[in-house]
């Protein structure tokens, strides 16, 4: 009996010294899916079917997907969902359509069966494989998730929403200032006869035909507000200045007001981008008044007595 309690009792140190083993190198790439794997990169970092199996029993690997496996509980990060999607389409798999347009913050509400492009569509409970051939300059990461850039996410858009949604998640994505190594335009070209082509085309072409004052966003509506209220004259909206669009010009006095949003400026490129704009209109002889939200409703006399001034 006293044998047998050794030899059990060595089992058992085998076993755990077996799973701790794995432990960092599952926590490192689960911390760096959203907390997720799955099954083919446990396999590859030497769990086998048994090992893989022991950790569901004993509540370490929480299945979420077919093959996929939230790591240590069920409370998944925003996005979680989506990672888990992408890794059960297969290799090769990318967010996309509707749910690719909310990783991008372009379209509003949860959208269900998560939708992916895979290059071979699997039927997964929850999940609405594509098939599609994207190119390089198509897809690319974004927190963390697999997933088509900006430019195809509305390309593939278009075949799936009506006008009015289509019109609403292009507006988006130029308040957010989203950009991609491939234009709407040369999707178009690439992709003639895909679904949703003319859609997308004529989504664009009314888009260009905006009129004076295009107003953006909520931010740009009460901008003008605040202009009209403290009397101030009217700026054009949007407006073409060379191969830039400020949020507010007012040309004759060479006046700029960019209205920073932390959603739409938050990025690294962004960032660098606006600042060399900035630079480039204040050396063709433009004043660039950058105002941000708290400070257009939270100290809107002085931003009016100052752009009065230099209106003036």
């Amino acid at each position: 009996m006293a044998a047998m309690a050794v030899t059990s009792a060595i089992r058992h140190e085998i076993d755990v010294e077996s799973h701790t083993r794995f432990d960092p190198a599952i926590a490192a790439l689960a911390q760096a899916q959203l907390g997720v794997v799955s099954r083919a990169q446990l396999a590859d970092l030497g769990l086998g079917r048994g090992a893989i199996q022991s950790r569901v029993a004993r509540g370490l690997l929480h299945p979420v997907q077919r093959g996929v496996y939230a790591v240590g509980h069920l409370r998944l990060p925003h996005g979680g969902r989506w990672m888990a999607a992408v890794l059960a389409a297969g290799p090769g798999a990318v967010l996309s359509h509707r749910s690719a347009a909310e990783l991008w913050g372009i379209r509003t509400g949860a959208r269900s069966p998560i939708e992916v492009i895979a290059t071979g569509p699997r039927r997964r409970p929850g999940i609405q494989a594509h098939r599609a051939k994207l190119g390089p300059d198509e897809i690319t990461v974004h927190h963390g998730i697999p997933t088509t850039n900006p430019a195809r996410t509305l390309f593939d858009l278009a075949a799936v929403v009506t006008p009015q949604q289509l019109a609403h998640a292009l507006n988006e994505a130029e308040i957010r200032r989203l950009t991609s190594p491939i234009s709407l335009d040369a999707l178009i070209a690439r992709h003639p006869r895909r679904k949703g082509t003319q859609a997308l085309r004529r989504a664009l072409d009314k888009q260009r035909q905006t009129g004076e004052t295009v107003i953006r966003s909520d931010f740009e509506t009460a901008f003008l507000d605040f202009v009209e209220r403290y009397g101030l004259p009217r700026p054009k909206m949007n407006e073409p200045l060379g191969p830039y669009f400020p949020d507010a010009l007012w040309p004759n006095e060479r006046v700029i007001v960019e209205l920073d949003s932390y959603g739409i400026h938050a990025t690294r490129q962004s960032f660098e981008r606006d600042r060399a704009r900035d630079r480039a209109l204040t050396l063709a002889g433009y004043t660039v008044l950058r105002i941000t939200w708290r400070q257009l409703t939270a100290d809107a006399g002085a931003i009016a007595a100052q752009l009065s001034a230099l209106l003036r």
